[in-house]
């Protein structure tokens, strides 16, 4: 694939880029931040790769290269645009961008980007007032990537945009996606070459990361935290238990769940509990940002045929996880779940201003109700709430009663 690559978040920073401000755009590895930032800005007056250990010396060497060298750059009646990725390797850029944005909003256009938000979480404290917009990158939505070339069907939860969007991404069916994730730089690759770089990630990425900023004591007792999370991705967190079988104490397991949070590797998604009944679970599901990476993290080989051992599992999972990243962009909205201390459960529940949408996920390509008797319940305890959604393979939207509507996949 060559050319122009659309992306939801390229939409959002055709719109703020004209305007005086700090851009930082968040983002795990092999999200696209590099290819974005290439095809955005190809002749950007300088450009920082913080990940190439040379030049990340050369600057933590010289505290004040970086300034002195943006200082150089000539007068210009348009700005110069000054990119830094991986700007959490070198926390001092983000002092010298402040200094430099204060001294001149308009000579200088400072786009930072990194992959763990831990790190420029800290170092940015003093540039978000007034100074930065913050942007994230994610894997791939149905709308970047869509089913099919063209989509005849109302989106569940459509992300309004300003123009429309040019997707160049290949299509791929349900399994597919549920293989090999949503990552750009994955989904363009043969299979036997999908599967190498997807079981490379954990030590390529996440190890160079986490030993770089000494984020563990251990990186074996990590590893084998990670294996086992990745295989309890889309559950609810049972604490005690990864404890117990990773030989950590529980504060260092929940601490290291809060590390893979800041790297953008995964997502807790809350119980409900605006609910009349009493008796509801509270403790979050925890999800992997991405399939593919979770098959990885947990020591799979991505694979079609292992999606087809637990198909319903992992589909909960894929529309989990697209239904979040559309919250994300969207910037508005909260995903979570409920389940009672009896077992009764709905998959996902959406809030959106006033609006709850409970949504049930079936493999089935024809569902009833007697498939959703939860999602029956909880529509019958909530009055309100005008429609439920299943969630499955159907060939066409269909209404199970007069207030619940099974919907395709690709329909999100």
């Amino acid at each position: 694939m060559s050319g122009y690559i659309d992306r939801l978040l390229l939409v959002s920073l055709e719109k703020y880029i004209a305007k005086p401000f700090v851009h930082i755009i968040f983002g795990a590895r092999q999200t696209g931040k590099t290819t974005l930032l290439d095809m955005m800005f190809p002749t950007c007056s300088l450009r920082y790769n913080l990940a190439d250990p040379e030049e990340r010396t050369r600057l933590l060497a010289d505290p004040g290269l970086f300034r002195r060298e943006c200082e150089a750059l000539p007068v210009q009646k348009t700005s110069h645009f000054i990119i830094i990725d991986e700007a959490q390797a070198a926390p001092m850029v983000f002092d010298a961008v402040q200094v430099l944005y204060d001294k001149n909003k308009t000579r200088w256009r400072f786009i930072l980007c990194g992959s763990s938000a831990r790190k420029l979480r800290k170092a940015c404290a003093n540039l978000l007032p007034g100074r930065a917009i913050l942007h994230r990158l994610y894997p791939l939505t149905m709308i970047e990537r869509p089913f099919t070339d063209t989509q005849s069907f109302q989106q569940l939860i459509p992300v309004p945009l300003d123009r429309p969007m040019n997707s160049v991404f290949p299509a791929a069916d349900i399994e597919e996606r549920m293989a090999y994730g949503e990552l750009p730089g994955i989904i363009l690759l043969p299979d036997d070459e999908r599967k190498a770089v997807l079981k490379s990630f954990v030590s390529l990425h996440l190890e160079e990361e986490i030993r770089r900023e000494a984020l563990v004591k251990d990186w074996g007792a990590f590893v084998n935290f990670l294996r086992l999370a990745a295989s309890e991705s889309g559950q609810i967190v049972n604490y005690s238990s990864i404890s117990r079988q990773a030989g950590l104490s529980e504060p260092t397991v929940k601490s290291h769940y809060q590390l893979l949070e800041d790297m953008f590797i995964g997502f807790h998604v809350p119980a409900y509990s605006k609910s009349p009944r009493k008796n509801l679970l509270s403790t979050p599901r925890f999800f992997f940002f991405d399939l593919g990476i979770r098959h990885s993290s947990a020591g799979i080989i991505p694979d079609i045929n292992v999606i087809r051992s637990d198909p319903g599992r992992y589909f909960e999972q894929w529309v989990g996880i697209e239904i979040w990243k559309r919250l994300q962009y969207l910037g508005n909205g909260q995903l979570y779940y409920f389940r009672t201390k009896d077992g009764a459960e709905v998959d996902f529940i959406i809030s959106i201003g006033n609006d709850i949408i409970p949504i049930e996920v079936k493999w089935s390509s024809n569902p009833s109700l007697r498939d959703v008797p939860s999602l029956v319940s909880f529509m019958r305890e909530n009055p309100l709430i005008k429609t439920g959604y299943v969630i499955c393979r159907c060939q066409r939207p269909a209404a199970l009663n007069d207030r619940i509507i099974a919907i395709p996949w690709h329909t999100l």
